[in-house]
């Protein structure tokens, strides 16, 4: 029997240990921390046998496969160690999909990649496809190998993920856009997370699609200087592209063979141009899929956005409370700020992962009135903005800082919670970060 182990007991990890089991592994779990009680439970009801808070070296350097959660570096010794030794080291989406039969449309990048594989997937259950949604999000995808293999499955992948990847390969690949973004990650080059990126496409063959922005030039000076198997599928707010999907007269077009119109950008649901070309990516993904036209455009007029990601709070004394607490990087505040329509208090900060705030600069002069900073060290942010702004507040937690925007805000202001950096300072993640914000705003 082959022995498996699995890094880290999240829900990939816990996924993985099940879909293992299935298949005739001899499976061990090792985390180094304390394993979560739910995930405990399914440990236990499923006869698998586990350690918590510390990694016992001779059990796990036996493995014949070791999965590793993408929470753990590849520079951590053990993993070097392990690879050392020519044992496999590889991520869930790689380990799931050997055991999948379903289509996979895989995506991918800096920002915009949640909304666009819920899009994709709204889409799609519309049509009343056999769809399932994992990867990054929802329900680890080798636990839904393991129970429910669905026909289709649409899977949100972050580039820790596809750094494990060996095999895998998505018959559709979608790349939202790339900006820097973990770079701590990745011996802060830049060259290096874009690599992982494109790594969603390399296993590709020529049956297959790749749905890009054209008008992101990370992305199209990458594709140049790269050869790619997959039919190239282009989207674009900017020019009419030869296949993909493009813009003209404020409608959205799809063009694969023939040309479709899909509907109105007016009517999406999601506002905002970063909107519209997630918006654009699931409809050309859709359209490969055989979905139809007017399934396409209902799906996209009435979808409930990402919980975190500029989703509206409370209205108090005509003051608008926006909790966007995904954005967890600079360009994701910078969609956010973007699309504000009203004076902002911008309430940022947290763990800085080799931010530059000077792409924001042109945005806060126009749109931000104060600055509520949220985090341990908000140095870089106030040496950056204390030009710029005239007033900058320092809180110590997402009450505070609730508390303080409340005074500073004036009826017709909106309060942005965008913090354009990681949560593990103060928060447990950008879930807890969002919640304790709606709960504060709540309690105003």
């Amino acid at each position: 029997m082959k022995k498996l182990v699995v890094l880290g007991a999240g829900e990939s990890g816990v996924g993985t240990a099940i879909l293992g089991k299935q298949k005739g592994y001899t499976v061990f779990v090792s985390d180094k921390g304390a394993i979560a009680e739910k995930y405990k439970k399914v440990l236990l009801n499923n006869g698998i046998s586990f350690e918590e808070e510390k990694h016992t070296i001779a059990e796990i350097i036996d493995a014949d496969i070791v999965m590793k959660s993408p929470g753990i570096p590849d520079s951590v010794p053990l993993v070097t160690e392990l690879k050392e030794k020519g044992i496999s080291v590889i991520s869930e989406i790689e380990f799931a999909s050997k055991f999948s039969k379903s289509v996979i449309v895989g995506v991918t990048g800096s920002n915009g990649k949640t909304t666009t594989t819920m899009l994709v997937n709204h889409i799609l259950k519309k049509a009343n496809l056999n769809v399932g949604m994992g990867g990054n999000i929802g329900d680890s995808f080798a636990q839904q190998v393991a129970e429910s293999d669905f026909d289709i499955q649409v899977l949100e992948l972050s580039s820790f993920q596809l750094d494990g990847i060996e095999d895998f390969a998505p018959h559709i690949a979608i790349i939202t856009n790339i900006t820097p973004d973990h770079l701590d990650r990745y011996n802060y080059k830049f060259e290096n997370y874009v690599e992982s990126k494109f790594r969603i496409t390399k296993n590709q063959t020529e049956d297959d699609f790749l749905i890009y922005d054209a008008d992101d030039e990370v992305i199209a000076s990458w594709l140049k200087n790269n050869k790619v198997k997959a039919t190239l599928l282009p989207f674009s707010l900017r020019n009419e592209v030869e296949q993909g999907a493009y813009i003209k007269d404020n409608k959205i077009f799809i063009k694969y063979n023939t040309e479709i119109e899909i509907m109105k950008t007016k009517t999406l649901a999601v506002k905002g141009n970063h909107n519209t070309k997630n918006a654009m990516a699931a409809a050309m993904a859709a359209t490969l899929l055989k979905v139809r036209k007017d399934t396409i455009r209902e799906s996209l007029e009435d979808f409930e956005g990402a919980a975190h990601r500029l989703e509206p709070v409370l209205k108090i004394n005509g003051v608008q409370y926006i909790n966007d607490s995904k954005a967890t990087n600079v360009n994701a505040t910078y969609y956010a700020l973007d699309s504000m329509q009203t004076p902002t208090v911008w309430i940022v900060g947290g763990v800085d992962k080799g931010n530059d705030y000077l792409d924001l600069m042109p945005l806060v002069r126009e749109k931000v009135k104060a600055i509520v900073c949220l985090g341990v060290d908000n140095q870089k942010i106030m040496q950056t903005f204390y030009n710029v702004v005239d007033l900058i507040v320092e809180t110590a937690g997402a009450e505070e800082a609730t508390k303080v925007a409340y005074k500073i805000a004036e009826k017709g202001d909106t309060v942005l919670l965008s913090p354009a950096c990681a949560s593990f300072d103060l928060f447990e993640s950008y879930e807890d970060r969002g919640n304790k914000f709606k709960q504060a705003v709540r309690e105003l």
